[in-house]
């Protein structure tokens, strides 16, 4: 685990090199949920091999940079969401349906269909590559069981609740899973609690509960207001973030820079350590150190250096990989200048 003073992260994923993915079909679409098979340019007996070997470089990145915490860069991923939503039994993808999306846009999504059961390990073998290729402290994510109830197409639960409930079963199931094979850090990134905060506040610290339960070590959720590349105005303050104060993650990660978030929230979790996006992802100017520094200062006066995670606002992969490089550089240079000075 990570002992340093304000230690750096990256939220979960990287940029994929241009030879791996189609990147105009990536910006192109949104976030996928189902599959997105086509948006690879490695043939399917290949593939594996070439998200090793991508995997290999988005790690040597981060190390290069100089993260406290490293992620696989969720490279084998075509989004967060889907590579583990679409594993499970209960699912068809192959008909999907239809939701609106968070921008409110029709979305193809996982029909519900039958009990929702995970087949087998879904990112175990991720965990375990990642555990040899760095001797860093790992941290591996998950989307949370709130969120996929949202992304889906419920044709079988009596209600969302049971949906959730179902998901958050299988996301415990995995994490236990995902822990044995190495991971330090387990994280899940559930932001439609954002976007839907009455339901959220029916049934989703309740969700999250269950698929936490008995996991050891740091455990995280993440919420943000989406990819800057879709939304480029977000809102200044969070629709569902103190209520979290009670779940039973350890850390809840948040995005501050590119909305320009009142900080004066984390107050409102005072037994949470945070994660405080720092780093603007819907800028592609690379930030100063300096700039980086004055956002984490901003942040240490609401809460104690000890509960603060340095980390960009959310995942990085719609943006170019030297950008992405570049301020991440920016984030572990800022926070070296803020660690010195207490």
């Amino acid at each position: 685990m990570s002992e340093t003073l304000l230690p750096t992260t990256i939220v979960g994923s990287y940029p994929q090199p241009d030879w791996l993915i189609d990147r105009a079909m990536l910006t192109s679409h949104g976030p996928p949920r189902v599959r997105m098979r086509e948006i690879w340019r490695v043939p399917e007996l290949f593939l594996e091999a070439a998200q090793d070997d991508a995997t290999r470089l988005a790690v040597l990145d981060m190390e290069a940079a100089g993260l406290d915490i490293v992620s696989d860069g969720e490279i084998r991923r075509e989004s967060y969401f889907n590579r583990f939503a679409t594993a499970l039994s209960g699912v068809d993808i192959d008909t999907p349906g239809v939701v609106p999306g968070r921008t409110g846009k029709p979305t193809l999504v996982p029909r519900v269909v039958g009990p929702v059961k995970r087949l087998r390990p879904v990112e175990v073998r991720d965990v375990a590559f990642l555990r040899r290729v760095t001797r860093r402290p790992i941290k591996i994510t998950l989307p949370g069981p709130f969120t996929m109830t949202k992304m889906a197409k419920n044709e079988f639960y009596a209600d969302e609740r049971a949906l959730a409930i179902a998901y958050a079963e299988v996301v415990n199931e995995e994490l236990r899973d995902l822990k044995a094979a190495g991971a330090d850090y387990v994280q899940l990134d559930d932001p439609h609690l954002q976007a839907h905060p009455e339901a959220a506040r029916d049934y989703g610290v309740e969700a999250l509960d269950r698929a936490l339960h008995g996991i050891p070590g740091p455990t995280i959720v993440h919420m943000c207001f989406g990819y800057a590349y879709v939304v480029k105005e977000k809102p200044s303050g969070y629709s569902f973030l103190p209520e979290l104060a009670h779940c039973c993650a350890a850390q809840i990660s948040i995005e501050a820079a590119q909305p320009r978030l009142d900080l004066a929230v984390l107050k409102q979790l005072p037994a949470k350590t945070m994660m405080v996006g720092v780093i603007d992802l819907g800028d592609d100017r690379i930030e100063t150190a300096a700039t980086v520094a004055a956002r984490i200062r901003a942040a240490l006066e609401h809460l104690p250096p000890e509960r603060l995670v340095v980390a960009p606002d959310c995942g990085m992969k719609y943006l170019t990989r030297e950008v992405a490089f570049g301020k991440l550089v920016a984030m572990v240079e800022g926070a070296k200048m803020v660690r010195a000075e207490l």
